[in-house]
């Protein structure tokens, strides 16, 4: 993430910039507030520490002109001062400071304040972009009702089991329980470069219909690269991204785009290909009934480590009774709202 540190004093800027440079941030610098309005102009920055006492423009001048609305994202804003009074912390927090450091600062309080600023602007960021484009591809998905609550639940519940594996405790921790949550809907994205007539087809697709369907993932991986190259700030959708490429591919390496071969394949979508595939066969289709979960069951288990990672299934069967409540607890819904 980028910083803008922004202070008149030569020494000071130095040192502020050189903490957090040490610290892993890019940092940009700036003189006055109004050097550093125009380089927070060019939206690359979303966290400003700034002196407070500076020519032209001083810091409360310039958080007041962060406040103004004229920014379309966020902008965490810390007060970077030698003021120590109680109505100068007052004044600094009550034109919209995020946060209030009193010179001369510890180093690493400076870096714990400024990790802060980031998990927040993070979280922010997060959440926002990971609902705009599900909804995207919600709306050119042909599945109904609560398909993607139903494989985001699927998908917590394997890597909540995988979490308590000696094998998996280095990759798997609660918070990547809670993106693949969060990003197992952007698996279909790429269905939004798939053509009408395809996407919507009620019945089998000819293979070279087949063959555009299956573009999908590339699409969908190359949409999410974007957002990666536009905004560096939102690195969780690489998680979505590979999900989005990888979730066909199947362990023996006979699935696309890449035939890709056991862990060659990323942990995040083959989780994602069970749940996917147990969502498909237990969901009524226009072109298919719906299956029941014994039924579904046994049909997954009997391409273990060929469709799919024998640690994924032996996840999903020890978690079978969760798999058939979310299940339940979706049907109950879509039929609720059916009956509105």
């Amino acid at each position: 993430m980028k910083v803008l540190v922004v202070d008149d004093e030569s020494i000071s800027l130095r040192t502020t910039a050189h903490t957090l440079q040490q610290a892993g941030y890019e940092v940009t610098t700036a003189r006055d507030g109004q050097e550093a309005l125009d380089i927070l102009r060019r939206g690359q920055h979303r966290l400003v520490v700034s002196d407070w006492k500076m020519p032209r423009m001083d810091g409360v001048q310039l958080c007041c002109a962060v406040r103004s609305g004229q920014f379309h994202r966020y902008i965490y804003f810390i007060l970077l001062t030698s003021q120590t009074r109680p109505e100068d912390t007052i004044e600094g927090l009550s034109v919209g400071a995020d946060d209030y450091i009193h010179k001369p600062f510890n180093p690493a309080e400076l870096i714990m304040r400024v990790n802060i600023g980031r998990r927040i602007i993070g979280l922010e960021t997060r959440d926002m972009t990971i609902l705009a484009l599900a909804k995207l591809a919600e709306s050119r998905d042909p599945e109904t009702g609560s398909h993607l609550e139903r494989v985001q639940n699927y998908c917590r519940v394997i890597a909540h089991h995988l979490k308590n594996k000696s094998k998996f405790r280095h990759i798997v921790d609660d918070e990547y329980v809670k993106l693949i949550y969060q990003t197992s809907p952007l698996h279909d994205i790429g269905k939004v470069a798939i053509p009408d007539y395809i996407l919507l087809k009620p019945g089998p697709l000819t293979e070279q219909e087949f063959e555009i369907m299956k573009t999908h993932t590339i699409h969908g991986a190359a949409t999410l690269d974007a957002a990666l190259a536009e905004f560096p700030e939102t690195s969780f959708l690489e998680m979505g991204r590979d999900i989005a490429l990888a979730h066909h591919e199947k362990y023996d390496g006979s699935g696309y785009p890449r035939g890709l071969v056991g862990d060659e394949i990323p942990l995040s979508a083959r989780i994602m290909t069970l749940a996917d595939v147990y969502d498909a066969l237990t969901s009524r289709r226009v072109y298919k009934e719906a299956l029941g979960h014994e039924i579904s069951s046994s049909m997954i288990v009997t391409e273990t480590g060929t469709h799919f990672d024998p640690d994924i299934i032996e996840a999903f069967l020890a978690e079978e009774q969760q798999f058939i409540a979310i299940r339940q607890q979706y049907a109950e819904i879509d039929s609720n709202v059916a009956a509105m």
